[in-house]
């Protein structure tokens, strides 16, 4: 089964609160599943390389063979790509364990798209930063 999945990690500062959105849908275009939730304090990078691993785990949870995944972080596609190399021990961490997680599929596709094309993704990641700024106060 193929999935398209949009995925996006989102800091209020960096490092600051961070969250991550994903959805996934079939190829019809039928949402099967759509998360947002903190992460605690991380980097904007890092909150990117989460959504990421996230998609991975639900998309093989949902018995997805063939992923393409759609990102609006031109640094974290062209890493995990190998256009760009990563320099962050950290990020080198979450980058070896997406390949790791994407070996479990017969293909993973995974592009950059502007902004304006992952609004949904981008929105359930500022959800979960506002719904947690709000228990906060």
């Amino acid at each position: 089964m193929t999935l398209l999945i949009h995925i996006d990690g989102a800091a209020r500062g960096n490092p600051g609160p961070a969250s991550l959105g994903v959805v996934i849908q079939d190829e019809a275009g039928t949402l099967l599943r759509e998360r947002g939730r903190c992460l605690g304090e991380r980097t904007n990078n890092a909150a990117e390389y989460e959504a990421l691993l996230e998609a991975l785990r639900l998309a093989f949870e949902l018995g997805g063979t063939r992923l393409k995944i759609r990102s609006d972080s031109e640094l974290l596609v062209r890493q995990y790509n190998g256009q760009y190399r990563v320099k962050s021990p950290k990020l080198l961490e979450f980058l070896l364990e997406a390949h790791r997680l994407a070996r479990r599929f017969e293909s993973v596709e995974f592009a950059h798209v502007p902004r304006e094309q992952n609004k949904r993704a981008d929105r359930l990641a500022n959800q979960a930063l506002d719904a947690e700024a709000k228990k906060a106060v």
